[in-house]
Parts: structure tokens; C-alpha cells; sequence
């Protein structure tokens, strides 16, 4: 018999090996940035042109980046983390890429690099302003809502991290590996 071929295209390649860690070098800062636009000027249409703002002035970069044959590929997440005062820091600017949201593992891992250096820098306090589609995924990761707010338009979850789930970590330029989550 003359089976049909199947000519579906093959799935696009993507890595099975993630590290998640702090952006230090031009072509990751870059990569960020162009991240982040992607997702909240262009997807989300949150920010009309660009949603940089003062904090990028002062917050640390953490970026994910893909690695094939154990070298840094592209960059396919981001999150930015900044001390407000004292012992209060913040977490904001959560981007995963479209290509990479299935992976599963990479939003995790961003925050918990995120979370777990800003204990090492003495943090007592870690919250985010999450939107709240995304309010599950950080209950999961043992953080509590303290309130719900609208920004950008957006309905808005303000969030707490629990910190007994975070050890430190003080090293984020080294940071953390992830491999992709297998389908169950």
C-alpha cells in the first residue's frame, strides 16, 4: 500500500539545557531588552514603545539563556530584581519567551535565582506586582497575594514570597541550571 508521507514540518529545535543567571554582558543586556519589548510592547501592548523605566538604572538583570553544545544561545527569559530600601527588595519585568513558555522550568528558575540572591544581599522582603493570569504559578512557588491592584490597565496581584523556600545564593553570576520539563 502507498502510505501518505507526512510532511509536517519538524518541530524548531529548541535546547534541553537552560542557565538561568545575571546578565553581564552586552550582547545578554541587549538580549533582555529586546525580551522584554517583545513581550510587553508587542504581545501584551502594555507599553506603547518601550517599557524601560528608572529602575533599570539601578535593578540587576537576570536573564536565561538557552545553551546548545554548552554554550549560551540566545537569551529566551528575563526578570529584573532591585533593593527599595533597606531589607525590601522587589522582583519585576518577568519575560519568558513565546518559543520557550513550554518548557516549563525557565519563569521558576528566573524567580528563584531572583528571590534567592536578594536573600544573599540581606533581603527580608521580596514582592512583585504579578498580573494575574500568572498569580497560580507563584502561589506554586510558595508566594502569597497581599493584594490586588490594576496597573498598565492590567489587574494586578501584589505578591510576597514566603523567603523559607529561597536558601541564598550568592553567586548569580554563576547561577543555576534547568533543563527542559518533559510532557508527562
Amino acid at each position: 500500500g502507498g502510505g501518505v508521507m507526512d510532511l509536517a514540518a519538524p518541530p524548531p529545535f529548541r535546547s534541553a539545557d537552560y542557565v538561568v543567571r545575571f546578565a553581564s554582558q552586552a550582547w545578554e543586556l541587549a538580549g533582555a531588552a529586546a525580551l522584554r519589548h517583545a513581550v510587553f510592547c508587542k504581545e501584551q501592548r502594555v507599553f506603547a514603545h518601550d517599557d524601560r523605566d528608572a529602575i533599570d538604572d539601578i535593578a540587576i538583570p537576570i536573564i536565561a539563556l538557552s545553551m546548545i553544545g554548552g554554550q549560551p544561545d540566545e537569551v529566551v527569559g528575563t526578570v529584573r530584581i532591585h533593593r527599595e530600601t533597606g531589607h525590601h527588595w522587589w522582583g519585576s519585568r518577568l519575560a519568558v519567551a513565546a518559543s520557550h513558555r513550554t518548557v516549563g522550568s525557565i519563569g521558576p528558575a528566573l524567580i528563584r535565582l531572583a528571590v534567592s540572591t536578594a536573600r544573599a544581599r540581606g533581603c527580608m522582603c521580596f514582592q512583585a506586582h504579578v498580573q494575574s493570569r500568572n498569580e497560580l504559578l507563584f502561589r506554586r512557588m510558595r508566594w502569597n497575594r497581599i493584594a490586588e491592584v490594576d496597573m498598565h490597565g492590567l489587574p494586578h496581584a501584589l505578591m510576597q514570597a514566603d523567603l523559607a523556600h529561597y536558601p541564598p545564593i550568592a553567586d548569580g553570576i554563576a547561577g543555576l541550571r534547568t533543563e527542559a520539563r518533559r510532557a508527562a
